[in-house]
């Protein structure tokens, strides 16, 4: 163990080989950090939070480095990195034609949960934007994050810390999980506050599109541009053919647990009607069935499991919630999850197309 961190099994200690060192998110120890920025340095790979989910960070700018972040997650080699930059200027290093638009969303959102797709620069390896013409960038609004990318002195190439196509971490266990053993360094400062990624905004579009939806929801970016599209994959209603994704989360299966998922959705009374006649049928078939409520339906479901996301009329407590009790129904080892759909307003259509994603497009609407 490095020796600037006290062997404290409470603030550091090793996991199949994993150093995880525990660090406070508001006022982060510059100690753990420099060990992390280290590894940055040297080409190592370090899982650390940000205000959406837990991010694995790699130098974005060392190939090799990247290519050991891909092979620590399965990540498939068309599937694109967001690059994450601690200053604005960073961006005018890796993109080019920075238009006035983009700089206004930076200027508004940033820090925070959102990325924009740019045309990349020279000085970007290939491996970092997968081949492609273009780069996704953002600044996360997270203290530890933001003093990793500064200490680190590089933008740092950073895809969720799980395993590909598993349900996102929103806390260092889940990402210790999935990748003990098979990255360098986990930041733990808690539960991450948002819970599904930041919204992914193509600026290379005329009108600017939205590729994923996250935590900017579309009303707040069209009250900026005024004119913003969404892709059809945004909204996620059914699967789309896509010959080559420029945002993560567009071509391959992601978020998903284990089990079987189903997605009902419509009006609450004819969803909660429906979710009780599949649980019926698939407890006959011998299933152990898994729930995913809301607190307004949660006295009306009986099942082997049954959790609730949060109440309907809080999106960002059910946003919140999301990736956890997916991760909470495979440990319990459903064969089948039944989701309630929720209001596509807001932070809910971040939600829903995580859930749509989730279930593979198995969607029941009543």
């Amino acid at each position: 163990m490095h020796s600037s961190v006290k062997s404290n099994e409470k603030t550091a200690k090793k996991i199949r080989g994993t150093l995880v060192l525990k660090v406070d998110a508001k006022k982060p120890e510059i100690d753990k950090i420099r060990i992390a920025a280290e590894a940055i340095r040297r080409g190592g790979t370090v899982a650390f939070p940000t205000e959406t989910v837990y991010g694995l960070g790699a130098d974005a700018l060392n190939a090799e480095a990247v290519r050991k972040l891909f092979e620590a997650k399965k990540r498939p080699q068309d599937n694109p990195i967001i690059v994450h930059v601690a200053y604005k200027e960073d961006v005018y290093r890796l993109a080019r034609d920075v238009l006035e638009a983009a700089e206004k969303l930076m200027s508004r959102f940033w820090p925070g949960p959102l990325t924009l797709v740019l045309k990349r620069s020279k000085q970007v390896p290939d491996i970092t934007v997968v081949g492609l013409d273009t780069i996704a960038i953002r600044m996360p609004k997270h203290e530890v994050a933001l003093a990793l990318l500064k200490e680190s002195g590089t933008p740092i190439a950073a895809p969720s810390a799980n395993l590909a196509g598993k349900p996102s971490p929103t806390t260092a266990h889940h990402v210790i999980e999935d990748l003990a053993g098979r990255i360098d360094i986990v930041l733990d400062a808690g539960p991450t506050r948002i819970g599904v990624e930041s919204t992914v905004i193509d600026m290379t579009s005329s009108p600017p599109e939205i590729l994923r939806p996250g935590g900017t929801p579309y009303e707040r970016l069209k009250g900026i541009l005024c004119r913003v599209k969404l892709h059809p994959l945004a909204e996620a209603e059914r699967e789309v053919p896509i010959a080559q994704a420029v945002s993560p989360g567009m071509k391959h299966r992601h978020y998903a647990p284990e089990a079987e998922m189903i997605i009902v959705e419509g009006e609450l009374n004819q969803i909660i009607g429906k979710i009780r006649e599949l649980t019926e049928s698939h407890v006959k078939e011998g299933k152990r069935v898994g729930i995913l409520a809301t607190d307004e339906s949660l006295p009306s479901y009986e099942a082997h499991i049954v959790k609730s996301l949060g109440s309907r009329e809080n999106l960002q407590e059910i946003a919140g919630n999301l990736f956890r009790l997916l991760r909470q129904l495979d440990a319990e080892e459903v064969d089948v999850i039944l989701a309630e759909g929720v209001s596509s307003q807001g932070l809910g259509l971040a939600v829903m197309n995580r859930l749509r994603k989730a279930s593979n497009f198995s969607i029941i609407r009543v």
